[in-house]
């Protein structure tokens, strides 16, 4: 029986960051959303996000070397990874990828950096922005 994929809320996700200093929190949104969004700002935990794209922009194809990256920057496949995307559905694709490929402790960051939208179309419901953990602009 397999195990349930581990999900952490963004709160969750900070403090899973700053209790284990091996853990790495892979971004997988497009180089445009790094840049024009905005990336989390790991700098007072002594770490920095890992920006892996999983599509790329603007075709959204699948980014071909993605566990080839990952390989060059996550050291065992027993270092805790986790993954955020814009609203946790890109994170759930590069975790099961991360997970198939033999890497152990993947992480879904629930909600994303900029969470669902509301009724008039924002992204302002939740997410990291929304929780008010630290971010910077691309």
């Amino acid at each position: 029986m397999s195990q349930p994929a581990a999900q952490l809320t963004p709160q969750e996700a900070w403090d899973h960051l700053a209790s284990d200093p091996e853990a790495i929190l892979v971004d997988v949104r497009t180089r445009a959303e790094w840049t024009f969004v905005g990336l989390p700002d790991l700098t007072s935990l002594g770490k920095r996000v890992v920006p892996i794209e999983w599509t790329s922009f603007p075709d959204g194809a699948p980014n071909p070397a993605f566990l080839d990256e990952l390989r060059a920057v996550v050291p065992t496949e027993e270092t805790t990874v986790l993954f955020l995307c814009r609203s946790g559905a890109r994170s759930v694709a590069a975790q099961t990828a991360a997970g198939a490929a033999g890497y152990s402790r993947t992480v879904n960051v629930l909600e994303g950096f900029e969470g669902d939208v509301d009724a008039h179309g924002h992204r302002a419901v939740n997410g990291w922005k929304q929780a008010g953990l630290p971010w910077r602009q691309g």
